[in-house]
């Protein structure tokens, strides 16, 4: 069994962390900087900061949010939204980020995928997935922080990212998404059987019940939590010693 990383999710838009439900209706939750130095001594493996808008205006806002959060936390740093060239993820690694999240970049620009892959290191590279269900077990790929659709099948998209040197897969359930409804597992089920290369879910997670369900049915490699922490229903902290109780060890453990 793997030792899953438990993720502090924190998607950011202007100057504030944000939440919503199914990417819409999104209330301000606090200030990056702040959310993200309380979920490192709460015991996080990793932050994921995501700029909800970049895509749409064209530009990443997180490269001084990332600079100070370097100086003050000293665990991995997944950044992404806007990410549309080498140019674009070198700038983000240079300010402290240890990984690159993309996601429209490359539905625009697929070669985009194998010139990080080999520029920045396969390692460094996180493909970040916007996933609705459909019908008959398809699911669609989304942009633009699940804004638009692509058409593009999900199975399809996972096949070709992994092939062109992709490290990892950040997948999350739109239709799940802020909804505290419970992860969807059919989708996590589709994603581990099509994929070799570590995954993280995101998505309706309601605590550390399902995660310890999740880490025993799929020997998921990591969760990303935004909404329980937020909203303080639930803390890494408490998530971990719960996970430790039951004989699962965390990346990073207490």
């Amino acid at each position: 069994m793997k030792k899953p990383r438990i993720i502090a999710r924190l998607d950011i838009k202007g100057d504030n962390v944000v939440k919503g439900i199914r990417f819409e209706g999104l209330r301000i939750m606090g200030n990056p900087n702040d959310l993200a130095k309380k979920y490192y001594f709460e015991a996080a493996d990793e932050i994921i900061y995501i700029d909800t808008v970049a895509s749409l205006y064209g530009r990443n806002n997180l490269v001084d949010v990332v600079k100070k959060a370097s100086n003050s936390i000293f665990i991995p740093m997944t950044v992404g939204g806007g990410v549309r060239n080498l140019e674009d993820a070198e700038k983000l690694l240079e300010s402290g980020a240890d990984k690159i999240a993309v996601n429209t970049g490359i539905i625009n620009d697929k070669s985009l995928i194998k010139k990080l892959a080999q520029k920045i290191g396969s390692q460094a590279l996180v493909i970040s997935i916007h996933a609705k269900y459909r019908d008959h077990s398809f699911w669609e790929v989304f942009i633009d922080n699940g804004r638009e659709s692509t058409g593009i099948d999900l199975k399809d998209w996972l096949k070709y990212v992994e092939g062109e040197g992709a490290g990892e897969i950040f997948i999350t359930s739109i239709d799940r998404d802020g909804t505290e409804m419970g992860m969807d597992r059919l989708l996590l089920d589709t994603v581990k059987k099509v994929v070799k290369i570590p995954v993280i879910y995101s998505g309706g997670c309601t605590g550390y019940e399902e995660i310890i369900d999740l880490v025993k049915l799929y020997d998921i490699d990591a969760v990303a939590i935004g909404s329980i922490l937020h909203y303080k229903k639930d803390t890494i902290k408490d998530i971990k010693l719960n996970l430790k109780k039951n004989n699962i060890l965390t990346a990073n453990n207490l």
